[in-house]
Order: C-alpha cells, then sequence, then structure tokens
C-alpha cells in the first residue's frame, strides 16, 4: 500500500521541482490529484506526454481557473485533502484565489507546500530563473569543473530536484508530523535557494577549515585529486575512482602497477604527476577489461555507464532499481520499505471524462461530480 496510503494531494499543475514532489509521494502511495489547466502552457521543456515519467502515479483534472466556480471546486477538494503542492511565482496562487490564507481558512490542518526558486520574499523573489541560476547564486555551479575551465553546467539536479524537490517533500513531511500534535497545519516555503545552500553544508566547512580552494578542480572531491577522477579507457569510454581512504588508494595503485604513488597521496604539489600517470594506465584497457580487474577489490570502482547502459548492469538489475512501465525505463520508487511496500508505478492517465466518478471518488461524492460537470467545470 506504501507508507503514505491514505495522504491525499492536490497539486497544482506545473514544471520541475513540483512534480517531482507530488510523484515521490504518490510512489509511496499518497493519492495525488494533479489540476491541470485546460489550455496548454507552453511552460518546460516539450515532450510527449507518455515520457514526462514525473507525472506518473497520479490522475489529472483539466480546470479554467479563471473561473470562480473552478476556483471554488478546487477549495472543496483542498477541504477534503492533507496536502496542497504548487509551484507558481510568489502571489500567483493568491491571485487565483487558492493562496495559503484562504485555503487555510477552508482546512485549517492543511500542509501547503510551496516550491520556489528564490523563495517567498527577499529581492529577487519575483524574478525569473532556472536551475543553473538558482545554483550559480549559491556558490555550488562555481565549484563544479576542471582546473582552468568553465564552470561545467550539470543536470537540473541540484537545484530543482535536490535543493528544491527534496527539502519541499521534507518540509511537507516534516509539517505533517507537526500537525499530529498541533492539530494546525501551515505553509512550506521550500526556495531552491535555500535548498542548495544547505547542500553546500558540508563544502562551506571545508572551505572555512583551510582544506578547499576556490580554484575549480584542485580539491579533494572536484577531480583535482589522482584518487577521485575518471579516466579514459582504450575504448574512449570511463571508469570512476573514489579511492580516498588510503587502504583503497592503495588497491587501486596495486592494480595499476603504481605501488610507488602511495607516499604521495597528500602531497597537492604531486596530483598532477600521480595523475598522469594513472591516466597512462588506464588508457592501456578498455572499460570492460578494467571492470574484470577491479571486480571484488576494495578500491572504489565503477565504470561510468550512459543512461541507456545503467538499467543493464547487474547490480542495478538484481535490485530492480530501475522498471518498464509501458515500454519506457524509468527509476523505481525510492527509498524502500521493510513492510510499507510501495505499490508498482502506473503511468500517468490523462483526465477522461469516462473516469470522472474514478478520479474524483476521493474527494467528491457522485452528486457533487455530476453538480461541477452539470456547471461546465468539467468535461
Amino acid at each position: 500500500m506504501g507508507p503514505l496510503h491514505g495522504l491525499k494531494v492536490i497539486e497544482l499543475a506545473g514544471i520541475g521541482p513540483g512534480p517531482m514532489a507530488a510523484m515521490l509521494m504518490a510512489d509511496m502511495g499518497a493519492t495525488v490529484l494533479r489540476v491541470d489547466r485546460k489550455e496548454a502552457s507552453g511552460l518546460g521543456v516539450p515532450r510527449p506526454e507518455r515520457f514526462d515519467l514525473l507525472l506518473r502515479n497520479r490522475r489529472s483534472m483539466p480546470l479554467d481557473l479563471k473561473q470562480p466556480a473552478a476556483v471554488d471546486l478546487v477549495l472543496d477538494l483542498v477541504a477534503r485533502s492533507d496536502v496542497l503542492i504548487e509551484g507558481f511565482r510568489p502571489g500567483v496562487t493568491e491571485r487565483l484565489g487558492l493562496g495559503p490564507a484562504i485555503c487555510l481558512e477552508k482546512n485549517p490542518k492543511l500542509v501547503y507546500g510551496r516550491i520556489t526558486g528564490w523563495g517567498q520574499q527577499g529581492p529577487l523573489a519575483n524574478a525569473v530563473g532556472h536551475d543553473i541560476n538558482y545554483i550559480a547564486l549559491t556558490g555550488a555551479l562555481h565549484a563544479f569543473g576542471r582546473a582552468g575551465q568553465a564552470p561545467a553546467v550539470p543536470l537540473n539536479l541540484v537545484g530543482d530536484f535536490g535543493g528544491g524537490t527534496l527539502y519541499l517533500v521534507m518540509g511537507i513531511l516534516a509539517a505533517l508530523h507537526e500537525m499530529k500534535s498541533s492539530g494546525k497545519g501551515q505553509v512550506v516555503d521550500a526556495a531552491m535557494v535555500d535548498g542548495v545552500a544547505s547542500l553546500m553544508t558540508q563544502p562551506h566547512g571545508t572551505f572555512a577549515a583551510g582544506m578547499m580552494s576556490n580554484d575549480r578542480g584542485t580539491n579533494i572531491t572536484d577531480s583535482g585529486a589522482p584518487f577521485y577522477d575518471v579516466y579514459q579507457c582504450a575504448d574512449g569510454k570511463w571508469i570512476s575512482i573514489g579511492a580516498v581512504e588510503k587502504k583503497f588508494y592503495a588497491e587501486v595503485l596495486r592494480l595499476l602497477g603504481l605501488d610507488a604513488l602511495l607516499v604521495e597521496q597528500w602531497n597537492w604539489g604531486a596530483w598532477a604527476d600521480a595523475k598522469n600517470q594513472i591516466a597512462n594506465a588506464i588508457k592501456t584497457r578498455t572499460r570492460d577489461e578494467w571492470c574484470t580487474i577491479f571486480e571484488g577489490t576494495e578500491s572504489c570502482f565503477a565504470p561510468v555507464l550512459t543512461i541507456e547502459e545503467a538499467p543493464r548492469h547487474p547490480h542495478l538489475q538484481a535490485r530492480g532499481t530501475y522498471v518498464d512501465i509501458d515500454g519506457v525505463t524509468q527509476p523505481a520508487p525510492a527509498p524502500r520499505f521493510s513492510r510499507s511496500i510501495a505499490p508498482t508505478p502506473q503511468a500517468f492517465r490523462p483526465w477522461h471524462r469516462d473516469d470522472a466518478h474514478e478520479i474524483l471518488e476521493p474527494w467528491l461524492t457522485g452528486p457533487e461530480v455530476l453538480a461541477a460537470r452539470q456547471a461546465g467545470l468539467i468535461d
């Protein structure tokens, strides 16, 4: 049934971190209804709906929220929900008549989750932006990359999903826990800049200790160290080495026939030469050959796999880390639970008039669904 079975969530359709948060909660068994726009919004990167995997495990209901009656219908849903998720710029839901004040008046126990890039307050609160901008402002982007090169632009994992989605979901679950004792809901203001800054806690400590430089590609875990980097093989493919501890680095060097380098592990001045020697050694064999050599050793080694290759790796296959849903390979729900097993994900199913009663049954009675249809709010 999933650990969040019985939880009812309203998602006001958006892009990126909001849908990901709704997906994570639905993956864990929550019943999520996505309130879609009746007309295409033009937001985000267009893709066929079948491949918009963040929409899985829930149904949708298209509404024209410019109609007061449609807003009233959403408020009726809110009154019977536990959580609302929205990802608009500050003030948008207030102008729609769905802001936190009116929603909490309708349902005092509601947890109102808001996800934005810059936060609800501050000089940039109403500025536009995307993941790359949020991680730029918080110092994270500057730290990614190799020595002498421009900052490396990561996928939109750090801002949107790491600093955004995961902190929003954590905040929602914390507020739900607090509500059990207080009996009161509240607003969760999840700003991606706040979340990314939080993710940078360890680097801040390392920097304050004088153990990290602002120069990219010169530090322990940013490709500066020979024992923590990726290396290209004879076939052009790559492997990763993360042997920070001495005993693991010693094993790597033994397998490469470069044992003498161990004494210089923490001599930063010797790192460039060590990296060059390791790189030359790695280039003598293919990635598969190195996988065979390193298999079963304590060396902090892994091949660098593509998105297409990863689901075929024996370890990930054994764990069921990926699933196939309607012919689309995608990550399975995470994390895992010993008792409250998350249900097998289902592909997103858009609104269909024949399914209206099934979709809305957790929130509305049969006569209420019929009234919404007769009012022209739903098909």
